[in-house]
């Protein structure tokens, strides 16, 4: 069996997206005759935590650790909330207070590519004997945070191994590198030290279309797309809510705010009143504060359930009863390549997807594909109105459903099979 060791910042108890993605890979890669090991940071600091991710955790895993120094933990001492807020992503678009504006600042520029640019040095040193201890010829890295990605350049050059470098996320192109207040001299770092990361990469492994086709401008190395998945089985037969309950699962963040949706929504409700009574707005995971004053602003308050941040267990239990399953991105070109790995446990949840998100967005042809759902335009509102109307109808009958295929595709341990034949 080979062995592979695996270089990530995020695992359980680390909560959120990022973790899952190498958790379940890690799950099954011994179906495949590979056999991970581990190396995480020894006393992260995880913004969101759960704790049900550990079971996940495959038996007699070998995982090693080495302490990380993190600014974050120093900058809670002025702005706990502020600071939590914003290495979770919430990034406040208005009304920014001068310490906020601060902390991007000296986030965006004095660290670069990351706040964990510390654990680079320490893990390389650490990490060489690692290799020769667990025979090792092949490293994989995982980003963001990016500074995973030089631990991996970085060691590769003091070691004769092969690099596998994985992104969860686009690097210089992703929109909130805008936020940072990034000067000249950090945009050049950032671009210099992408460029190295895949031109020096044996491998690379991204999940969208567009991020591929974006990096090959950049590199000629091979280049795989790997999507996330769904774990578990499909949904099936599910115990509805009676409300006509439409749900977000994440963050949502100011940038993602669909006015249009609730421009729509706030009009439907003043027109009908049985759509009034039913329409609830649920909401599981953080939301910033722009998305509820839009909300408020059109008098959408007392439709609003805000569940906040659950387990994972938790979030597909609330998936699962929902009437509508709602999927946003930016409008943004830099977007089209984002796909939120909700999109794949929504499908695997059989609740009709509602998506907004920019024109071109790679996700509107996977749930096309999939006859998982509908996904409009931000501007879009005539067609949208439509559908939800369609939709309230079959849901007032008890009849609303999608009957989507080839969503198998997206399970996580057939996802782990093709990247066990790439490694």
């Amino acid at each position: 069996m080979r062995k592979v060791l695996v270089i990530t910042y995020y695992w359980p108890p680390a909560g959120g997206p990022g973790v899952q993605r190498w958790l379940k890979f890690v799950k099954y890669l011994r179906d495949f005759d590979i056999e991970p090991v581990l190396y995480i940071p020894d006393n992260p600091h995880y913004p969101l935590t759960d704790k049900t991710f550990l079971k996940d955790i495959p038996n007699d895993l070998i995982i090693y650790k080495h302490p990380i120094k993190e600014p974050y933990r120093l900058a809670s001492l002025f702005s706990s909330k502020k600071t939590k807020r914003i290495s979770s992503g919430i990034i406040q678009s208005k009304n920014q207070s001068f310490v906020e504006k601060a902390f991007l600042w000296i986030r965006g520029n004095l660290f670069v590519p990351d706040a964990r640019k510390y654990w680079i040095k320490p893990s390389v040193n650490y990490l060489k004997g690692v290799l020769e201890k667990e025979g090792v010829d092949t490293i994989i890295t995982t980003g963001p945070p990016h500074s995973v990605h030089l631990i991996g350049y970085y060691l590769r050059q003091t070691k004769p191994v092969r690099w596998i470098a994985d992104f969860r996320d686009p690097w210089t192109s992703i929109g909130y590198h805008k936020k940072l207040k990034l000067t000249s001299s950090a945009k050049r770092k950032h671009k210099v030290l992408e460029f190295n990361v895949l031109n020096s990469a044996d491998k690379i492994i991204v999940t969208s279309a567009t991020t591929r086709d974006e990096f090959q401008q950049i590199t000629n190395q091979p280049i795989q797309v790997i999507t996330n998945g769904f774990d578990g089985s499909i949904s099936m037969n599910q115990n509805l809510d009676e409300k006509f309950t439409i749900s977000h699962i994440g963050s949502m963040l100011t940038g993602r705010n669909p006015i249009k949706l609730w421009e729509v929504l706030s009009e439907l409700s003043k027109q009908n009143s049985e759509f009034k009574n039913a329409l609830q707005l649920q909401f599981i995971g953080v939301i910033s504060d722009d998305v509820l004053q839009s909300l408020n602003d059109l008098g959408l308050q007392n439709h609003i359930n805000v569940i906040g941040y659950v387990s994972h267990e938790r979030a597909l239990e609330y998936q699962k009863k929902s009437q509508i399953l709602l999927l946003v991105e930016i409008d943004s070109q830099e977007t089209i390549g984002i796909i939120p790995g909700k999109l794949f446990e929504y499908m695997a949840a059989k609740r009709p997807i509602l998506g907004v998100g920019p024109e071109n967005w790679e996700v509107a042809d996977m749930v096309s594909h999939t006859k998982s759902g509908r996904i409009f335009e931000h501007s879009d509102d005539i067609a949208l109105k439509s559908l939800l109307l369609d939709w309230f109808a079959q849901f007032q009958k008890g009849e609303l459903s999608v009957t989507s295929k080839n969503i198998e595709q997206y399970s996580r341990r057939e996802l782990t099979r093709k990247l066990a034949e790439y490694i």
